[in-house]
C-alpha cells in the first residue's frame, strides 16, 4: 500500500517539478503549498516505515516454530492458547482419558498447556497428562475381560494388516508402504511385522523421535474406540513403564512381535 502511495506521490510531485525552471534551486526558492503537503507527506511515511519492518520482523520470528495442541507462537515462543472457540456441534465434543467432556479439542488441549506449565491457572494438576479418548460425550464403555485383553494382541495385529491392505489398494499410502505390503502378501511370516511397522512409523510425526505419545496414538485410538472396547486398556497395557508415550520396544512388546524386525524396517524407510 505505501508503495502506491510513493508512486503516486512521485508522479503528481514530478508533474508539479514539470513546469518549474531546470535549474531550480531549493534553497533560494519558496516551497509551494502544494509542495509542502506532499514533502511532509512523505516525511510521515518515512517515519512510519520502521514500524513496519519492525512487525514484519516480529512476525518472522514464528515463521519457522511448530507448536503441540494447545499452544501458539508468540514472539517465536510457543505459549498456551489464551481461548477456544465455541463449539456447537456435540459431534465435535470430545471424551478425555480422564472421562471428562470438553465442548472441544481446544479446551482439553488448553488445559493440559496450562498444567504442563505449572500455571496458576491449572484446575487440576493430572490434566498435565490429558489426551483425547474419542470424540463426542463421555459414555459407558463396556469392561474389558480378561479373556479380550489376552486375544487383543493377534486381532490388532490382523487389523492393522487389513487396512494397510486396503490402502495399498486404493493408492493411499506411499510407495514405500506399497511394496511392504506386497511383500508381507509374498511371504506370510512378514505380514504382521510389516503392517506394526507402517502404523508405527504412521503414528511417529511430530516429532519423529521413535517415541509414540499419547497424543499420536489419537489417530489409532478415537476411531476405534466406539467399535472396540478394548483399544483403550490395551494401549495402556503398551505403556509398559508408565511414562504417557510408547516406545519402539514397548510397541513390539504389546503386539507380540520382534523388535529387531521393526527397527530394522523403520530405519529402511526413513533413509
Amino acid at each position: 500500500m505505501k508503495g502506491c502511495i510513493l508512486i503516486l506521490l512521485s508522479v503528481v510531485f514530478l508533474q508539479g517539478c514539470a513546469g518549474k525552471k531546470a535549474h531550480w534551486d531549493w534553497e533560494k526558492k519558496a516551497v509551494s503549498p502544494k509542495d509542502q503537503d506532499i514533502l511532509d507527506l512523505l516525511d510521515i511515511l518515512d517515519q512510519d516505515e520502521p514500524d513496519y519492518v519492525q512487525e514484519e520482523e516480529e512476525e518472522d520470528l514464528c515463521e519457522s516454530v511448530h507448536c503441540g495442541p494447545g499452544r501458539h507462537c508468540e514472539e517465536g515462543k510457543c505459549v498456551c492458547v489464551q481461548e477456544c472457540g465455541p463449539e456447537p456441534n456435540p459431534r465435535r465434543w470430545v471424551c478425555s482419558n480422564q472421562n471428562e467432556t470438553y465442548e472441544s479439542d481446544c479446551q482439553l488441549y488448553k488445559n493440559r498447556c496450562l498444567c504442563e506449565d505449572s500455571s496458576p491457572l491449572c484446575d487440576d494438576i493430572q490434566h498435565k497428562h490429558l489426551h483425547i479418548e474419542y470424540y463426542g460425550e463421555c459414555r459407558k464403555i463396556d469392561d474389558c475381560k480378561e479373556d479380550d485383553i489376552v486375544d487383543f494382541p493377534r486381532r490388532m495385529r490382523e487389523w492393522l494388516f487389513s487396512v494397510m491392505k486396503d490402502l495399498t489398494e486404493r493408492d493411499e499410502i506411499s510407495v514405500h508402504y506399497q511394496n511392504m505390503e506386497k511383500e508381507a502378501e509374498m511371504d506370510q511370516s512378514k505380514r504382521w511385522s510389516n503392517a506394526a511397522v507402517w502404523k508405527w512409523c504412521d503414528l511417529d510425526r511430530h516429532p519423529h523421535d521413535n517415541i509414540v505419545s499419547r497424543h499420536e496414538l489419537f489417530p489409532l485410538r478415537a476411531p476405534l474406540h466406539s467399535l472396540e472396547h478394548c483399544i483403550s486398556p490395551f494401549l495402556d497395557q503398551c505403556d509398559i513403564d508408565a511414562d504417557h508415550s510408547i516406545t519402539i520396544q514397548e510397541w513390539a512388546d504389546c503386539l507380540e512381535l520382534d523388535v529387531d524386525q521393526l527397527v530394522a524396517k523403520c530405519e529402511l524407510i526413513d533413509q
